[in-house]
């Protein structure tokens, strides 16, 4: 079947509150036709020990065998293999016979149950018998190296039938003593890793600026610099990929194969550096060309791969995996264009696309010889194969997916794992609809799964094994699909019964959720899921019919829970469940923190707790260390290393607890504070620069970076900044002695289709433009508004943070990573009873943090007694303040003042408002007080070990995925 052009755009993973119109880009087109196999260039082979070829056809297996007959036609000579079958063989011997300059004149082929008899009838190039025994043996021992499939001339890299073949030569027509001279060449050649010494590295950086990045080594600028020795780090970083990914294929592990439609991996080459181990030989190699590593740094774009805390969940998750040693791959998307840049024009917040491939990605390698056809559209047809009906999917339209991969080193270790990431080449189109959405989910979840299973085949016949060696974890619903593809694939490809194949996915998949709310959960249109796959609704129908009639005996006919649990929700517009779905395929189900998990249990999934409480478990999120500290605040990471007299916290980070006796080090604090004046400083710079506003770094720098939505109550910050405003315009002169310095710094994109999340945003420009301007205030409050938040952004802010808030209403933040990474660095939370911040608390105290605000119980019974009694005076008098039109705009604003007030205030803003300011009252008087502000901030890092990724992926592999570490040695 040709190949018909389609695209993969839009859609915004996990955050429902996103719209389809919201734009986390994948535009891709993919070719009309599809490329015949002789279309593929032969590679070289690696500098591994190449096998001999075999000198007669011996048996290779108990029933495999290759024989000769020139007897049986005139004018040809067959070949009859006999050989287990497997998918994609048929195109490897067909394509030796070509390598060879033979001709295939016709071929029969026939099953003998699990194995094939093909006859080839084959003419040399001027189309005749082959008859010298020489040339006969050579060929034979060809097609032997592809039935073996081990490392030998030829192997299959691609369960699908006509792409993804790799022929690998090395010395195909030599005699086996000249292929062993060449195989010591190659060795000889490449005898060891690529040095480290500074002066390699000055070599390795001009010899990519003249013949990579082509230009004169005697005239290259700083991004041409940072491209160069971009190439050179990621040079070895694929040594270790190699050497890591030959290591897991020789012991064999059980693999962890991650699938997420986002990471936010942020910049690579000072995290590949820090890694590797090299960061100040490459810092002195550059300072001796006349380049500083820092400023070259700058110079790299952020990775525009996903949105937000969960994004950035799967980069920590990433490197933790790497470090630890785990045996894994991740999966994800080649998003083109990003989530979007967010540009702020007169307070207005408008979407352009991010162009964050326009300058090329020298960190990922195009695996042009991997891809994979996935099949859209179409019908579901039966045929009868040996008495047996099975389902065929007849498919309408066909798109290829190609892979690029990102090595993903480990700090500390030589293992460099893989983020494998699917594209096909962009078409510049931009399509907004559901379809598009359904079609991209699937797109990676075919790619990936072909991927996974041709890995498995390639040295495993029988998928009993599959759970075995393989598990799959579902980050969210998103990849959900996923379950009924394989159910797809191995009832209707690999023909096994649909009660094994059942057993066989209820042991694969663990899904983890990360929403809080039954309304943020995945659902979608049936008629859509029939139009563009067929084949996977009438799965998804017999996994649902199969489920229900177990309920039905386990539960009886409660037909109002039999609706609530149901996979398939029926109303005017049938819809599939995503997450119900998971809950029912997935043998664990996975809450991001304590708090989350009782919210799971008594609210979210409550029918299918009662049911399965044994399926359902926690673990807390986590961030890593060297990405947060390392990476982003190398004066403190210096420091800590300096008063615990080891590097070693960066891999163990419990050591951080050791802070905590020299947490009254007189000291410790005064290099404590220089660090951070230094960082604060750096976030001052940055902000003239961005806005021109002018900020005191004697000022308390109080922050609130994060999505904009009306949960996180991005709102009740703006208003209480209002209240503050309002009481220093209101006070004496003589009384603003004593007023707190506060810099308040708001960020955080909203999504396109939000319409009050963007009233949010103007406010806080309205508000910045009438408190910075007026002269009775000065340096006594600020407020900055920082646009298109991104983690590069975040490496720089977090740092130079006094203060962080995360206020969202209690019950509705599942865990919340922002704070970790606050906390890591010494910066003191504002915060509720909220996801993990309940376990922050346990962790360094309530004492070193302000708490405030309704608790999750509590939310509920508030709602329920509305709020018209009793909201406080301070807050009735800023809502009219903004109502009325004291920040300009009145008409625009009404909208955003009816969700605060009476019962419309569904996030309860006005409850906790007098809580907030009493909370911020203290923040103040801590502040005042340095010495004990200091503390609080050394005991906030030092209890912010357990907040890392590395015990979070610890207790996924251990009680979820049942995979050890695979340490490759050095």
């Amino acid at each position: 079947m040709s190949l018909i052009s389609s695209s993969l755009l839009t859609f915004y993973p996990h955050h429902t509150e996103l719209s389809s119109s919201a734009s986390l880009l994948l535009v891709s087109s993919f070719s009309g036709s599809s490329k015949p196999c002789s279309s593929f260039p032969l590679l070289r082979n690696s500098s591994r020990q190449i096998k001999p070829l075999r000198a007669s056809s011996e048996t290779i297996t108990e029933t495999s065998s290759i024989s000769v007959d020139n007897n049986e036609s005139d004018d040809s000579t067959a070949f009859q293999i006999k050989a287990r079958n497997r998918i994609g063989l048929l195109q490897v011997i067909t394509r030796v016979f070509k390598v060879l300059g033979l001709k295939i004149e016709k071929a029969i082929v026939e099953f003998e149950g699990e194995f094939f008899v093909k006859k080839f009838f084959v003419t040399d190039s001027h189309g005749r018998k082959i008859v010298d025994h020489g040339s006969l043996d050579k060929i034979k021992n060809a097609l032997m190296e592809a039935i073996d499939d081990g490392d030998g001339v030829f192997s299959v890299s691609s369960s699908v039938p006509s792409r993804g073949i790799v022929v690998r030569r090395a010395g195909l027509l030599m005699e086996s003593g000249e292929r062993r001279a060449k195989a010591e060449r190659m060795f000889g050649l490449m005898d060891g890793f690529l040095k480290n010494d500074p002066l390699s590295l000055q070599k390795d950086i001009l010899h990519h600026v003249e013949y990579t990045v082509a230009r004169s080594r005697f005239s290259f600028d700083d991004f041409e610099a940072y491209q160069a020795l971009s190439h050179s780090v990621r040079d070895r970083l694929i040594e270790r990929w190699h050497d890591t990914h030959q290591y897991f294929k020789r012991k064999d592990p059980k693999r962890l194969y991650f699938l997420s439609l986002e990471y936010l991996m942020g910049r690579s080459l000072s995290n590949s550096v820090i890694n590797l181990g090299i960061k100040d030989q490459c810092a002195d190699a550059l300072r001796q060309l006349g380049f500083e590593f820092e400023v070259l740094a700058e110079q790299e774009g952020d990775a525009a791969l996903g949105n937000g805390g969960l994004a950035r969940l799967s980069a920590c998750q990433m490197d933790s995996l790497a470090t630890l040693d785990f045996p894994a791959w991740g999966y994800g998307l080649r998003y083109q264009y990003g989530l979007f840049r967010q540009v702020i024009l007169d307070g207005l917040q408008h979407e352009q696309p991010d162009y964050w491939l326009n300058f090329g990605n020298p960190w990922e390698i195009e695996r042009v010889h991997v891809s994979y056809a996935v099949k859209f559209y179409g019908t579901v047809e039966e045929e009868t194969l040996n008495g047996e009906k099975y389902k065929v999917w007849v498919p309408g339209e066909m798109v290829e997916a190609v892979a690029y991969d990102n090595p993903i080193p480990g700090y500390g270790t030589r293992n460099t794992i893989n983020l494998r990431l699917w594209a096909a080449k962009p078409s510049g189109q931009y399509d907004m609809g559901k379809e598009l959405r359904l079609k991209q989910q699937y797109f990676f979840v075919s790619a990936s799964l072909q991927d996974i299973i041709r890995r498995f085949k390639e040295t495993h016949n029988d998928f009993d094994n599959f759970p075995d060696k393989v598990a799959l974890q579902l980050n969210d619903t998103l990849p959900s699909l996923a379950i009924a593809e394989v159910m797809r694939v191995l009832v209707d490809e690999e023909r096994l019964s649909w009660e094994k194949a059942w057993g066989i996915v209820c042991k694969l998949f663990s899904f983890t959720t990360h929403t809080a709310q039954p309304e943020g959960l995945e659902k979608i249109p049936v008629d859509l899921i029939g139009s563009l796959l067929p084949r996977h609704l009438q799965v998804i129908y017999d996994i649902n019919f199969m489920f229900m009639e177990e309920l039905k005996r386990l539960i009886g006919l409660d037909y109002s829970r039999l609706s609530r649990m149901s996979i398939v929700e029926e109303g005017a517009v049938k819809h599939i469940r995503m997450a119900n779905l998971s809950i029912v395929c997935c043998h664990t189900v996975n809450g991001v923190s304590r708090v989350h998990l009782e919210i799971l249990k008594t609210r979210v999934f409550k029918d299918f707790y009662d049911l399965w409480p044994q399926k359902f478990q926690y673990k807390t999120n986590g961030v890593t260390q060297r990405r947060w500290i390392v990476v982003s605040n190398p004066s403190l990471c210096a420091l800590i290393s300096k008063w615990l007299g080891t590097e070693a916290w960066i891999r163990d980070v419990d050591l951080l607890m050791g802070l905590r006796e020299y947490a009254t080090d007189v000291n410790l604090h005064q290099e404590w504070k220089m660090v951070r004046r230094v960082n604060k400083m750096r976030l001052a710079e940055y902000i003239e620069a961005m806005s021109g506003v002018k900020i005191s770094v004697d000022a308390m720098f109080d922050v609130q970076i994060k999505r904009i939505h009306e949960y996180k109550r991005q709102l009740l910050n703006i208003l209480g900044i209002i209240h503050r405003y309002d009481c220093i315009k209101n006070m004496e002169k003589s009384d603003r002695r004593n007023v707190v310095p506060r810099v308040c710094i708001v960020g955080g994109k909203a999504a396109p289709g939000y319409d009050i999340a963007k009233k949010i945003i103007k406010l806080c420009h309205a508000v910045a433009e009438k408190i910075n301007n007026d002269p009775d205030i000065g340096d006594l409050l600020k407020l900055v508004f920082i646009p298109d938040y991104n983690v590069s952004v975040a490496e720089l802010v977090i740092p130079g943070s006094d203060l962080s808030q995360h206020i969202s209403t209690a019950g509705h933040e599942a865990s919340g990573t922002g704070s970790m990474k606050f906390l890591m660095n010494g910066c003191l939370l504002l915060a509720t009873a909220d996801g993990s911040t309940v376990e922050i608390i346990e962790e360094i105290g309530e004492d070193n943090m302000f708490i405030f605000g309704a608790k999750v119980h509590e939310v509920s019974a508030l709602r329920e007694k509305g709020h018209a009694d009793k909201v406080p005076l301070q807050f009735a008098r800023v809502v009219r303040m903004v109502r009325e039109g004291y920040f300009g705009f009145k008409d625009y604003f009404q909208s955003l003042c009816d969700t605060v007030e009476g019962d419309g205030d569904f996030f309860l803003l006005g409850d906790d408002f007098t809580s907030y300011l009493e909370a911020q009252a203290a923040a103040d008087r801590a502040f005042v007080d340095q010495e004990r502000w200091t503390r609080m901030s050394i005991l906030c890092t030092a209890g912010s070990g357990r907040f890392s990724s590395d015990r979070t992926m610890e207790e996924y592999a251990e009680k979820t995925w049942d995979i050890e570490p695979c340490k490759c040695p050095i």
